[in-house]
């Protein structure tokens, strides 16, 4: 990042200008041009990421977004996979040069410069990037994470553009299993694949890290037993397995695929597209898992493996909203559909790892990393419940209003009240976001700043919503809390907002068979054809990496969602006095 003015310029390696490519970067950089002047012209080193967690960026995302050319696309993509510039090193600061300086001296000014900009490891889209000292430690957070991995720095090296012996990168490797289906004389490439659906599918090409005598002996296979297909490639029916080292997937092809070994004991058809999405995604060593092919959701075809592999897919959308939480499961022994019970108390045989909280003499569970989340997915708790405050709040940090209609068939009841209550949500200048229940209804979110209102006046201003709306669709809509008064009319449940009440958090599954998650959705989506069986566990796997997370946002800009709120509190008090 070059920054001699009020607006930065982006540059790659190869000093391929990126600025128009980044705007959300760009934005925020001008916010704070008051602060920063005095220490331009800066030159700052770093890279663009995606952050899934504090260890792991989506590669193939900022890939993307540096090739795009039309603003629109660019816009849209930036709203929905918001990129962060992280700063690794200070290499110009008042126009004056520190690339000769020791990395540790570097290191010094950048802290000082962030810490006078208010740029912390945690802000956004610009952010500095935590360093640690134990190189074990760190290698364990990134392996724990799924990231690419680590560099390590000699703390007396000066700064070089290109590869130098003072830095050392080392890669988390994963290690897969493929039948070998294809070679091709013209580059030397051999093709490597799985068995998706019963067909086989190419997941990379390789021939790097191949030995002489290991690559001549399988050129010459291919020549003697495969099938010529035009002048120079030659393909083979399934029979050589091997292991190829990666550093991820971008859903097409591996990344950096290197051969690692022939397997000549595995079968061909264990080579899955389940398998390779298991061996990309290895399970944190700390949890222990049982089980793993035992059927879930029978009838979409759903074993516990697969249902671990969307906890550590959805994790980092998940657990935000679980983290300091005290947590309510529900657990399906035997499956989804089968028997069920809640649990709150920590059981007794919980891993050290777990941690709690107590509350009203019940251990609770918090589940604020993945391996909690993956030792409560082993035990086949499938829904989530949280409260509307963490450990450390007393107050409410969201209002929810949940819209329940009568089943599945009347669902376009919860589209209608949802339609309205945003109506009047903006005329109130409140933002609104809104998540499917998992089920048969939808419900809406108002973020609260922290501390900043009591369950008393959320409880107001939910209640005068509610009956409102009710009064203007009388036939549609009620607040009774029988079921059996309510006439086939859809519910609106604002009783459920309370100390002590839960609400199953976003990106839960549920626990029916139709194998359903709890989605946030963005407004547009809205509509007539609009349906809760969309939301599968598969459906929502590809949603969050085509059309990211529509809550993202959730906590942003709440001291202007706060002044709305008092606002409208002010006006229901004047109301109620006359």
């Amino acid at each position: 990042m070059v920054w001699e003015n009020e607006t930065p310029r982006l540059y790659s390696r190869n000093e391929k200008e990126l600025t128009a490519n980044f705007p959300e970067v760009i934005e925020w950089c001008r916010t704070i041009y008051e602060q920063v002047k005095e220490y331009l012209p800066l030159m700052l080193d770093g890279e663009l990421v995606h952050l899934l967690n504090p260890f792991k960026s989506e590669f193939t995302l900022v890939q993307q977004r540096g090739k795009f050319r039309t603003k629109e696309t660019i816009t849209r993509h930036s709203r929905i996979h918001p990129m962060n510039f992280i700063i690794f090193d200070l290499l110009k600061i008042s126009g004056t040069s520190l690339m000769e300086n020791p990395l540790s001296t570097r290191k010094k000014q950048l802290d000082m410069l962030c810490k006078a900009l208010g740029i912390t490891t945690d802000t956004s889209p610009l952010q500095i990037i935590e360093t640690f000292k134990k190189g074990e430690e760190l290698f364990g957070f990134v392996t724990d994470h799924n990231g690419e991995g680590l560099v390590a720095k000699k703390k007396t090296s000066t700064y070089r553009s290109t590869r130098s012996k003072d830095w050392l990168k080392i890669k988390n490797w994963r290690y897969v299993q493929l039948i070998v289906t294809a070679y091709d004389k013209r580059n030397g490439y051999f093709e490597g694949s799985v068995l998706k659906d019963g067909e086989l599918t190419a997941v990379t090409h390789f021939k790097h890290g191949m030995k002489d005598e290991e690559y001549t002996t399988l050129t010459a296979l291919f020549k003697q037993n495969g099938e010529k297909r035009g002048k120079e490639t030659w393909t083979l029916t399934p029979s050589i397995v091997v292991s190829i080292a990666c550093i991820g997937f971008d859903g097409k092809q591996l990344r950096e695929p290197k051969f690692n070994s022939f397997l000549m004991e595995a079968e061909p058809d264990d080579c899955t597209w389940n398998s390779l999405q298991r061996q990309l995604h290895p399970i944190p060593k700390q949890v222990e898992i049982t089980h793993p092919d035992k059927p879930v959701w029978p009838s979409i075809h759903l074993v516990k493996d697969d249902y671990l592999l969307y906890l550590q897919k959805a994790a980092p959308f998940l657990l935000p909203f679980l983290q300091d939480r005290l947590l309510t499961v529900i657990r399906f022994p035997h499956g989804a559909d089968d028997e069920s019970f809640y649990q709150k108390n920590t059981p007794d045989y919980a891993p050290s790892f777990i941690q709690t909280a107590v509350d009203e003499d019940i251990e609770y569970i918090l589940c604020n990393d993945l391996k909690s989340l993956m030792w409560l997915g082993n035990q086949l708790a499938l829904e989530f419940h949280i409260p509307y405050q963490t450990i450390h709040q007393t107050k409410p940090a969201e209002l929810v209003f949940d819209l329940d209609p009568p089943s599945v068939d009347e669902f376009e009841l919860a589209v209608q009240a949802a339609l309205q209550m945003k109506e009047i949500f903006d005329q109130f200048h409140l933002t609104s976001y809104v998540k499917t229940s998992g089920n048969k209804g939808l419900q809406l979110y108002l973020p609260l700043p922290v501390e900043a209102f009591s369950y008393k006046q959320t409880r107001a201003f939910s209640e005068f919503v509610s009956i409102y709306l009710c009064e203007q669709n009388p036939e549609t809509f009620t607040i009774e809390r029988l079921k059996k008064n309510r006439g086939g009319r859809l519910y609106i449940d604002y009783i459920q907002h309370d100390a002590g009440k839960t609400i199953i958090a976003p990106y839960s599954t549920r626990g029916h068979g139709r194998g359903l998650v709890a989605t946030p959705l963005y407004w547009e989506e809205v509509g007539d054809k609009l349906t809760p069986d969309d939301f599968t566990i598969p459906r929502v796997i590809e949603r969050l990496r085509s059309e990211g997370d529509p809550f993202r946002n959730m906590r942003e800009n709440l001291d202007e969602q706060g002044e709305a709120f008092a606002a409208v509190l002010r006006e229901l008090k004047k109301l109620g006095k006359k």
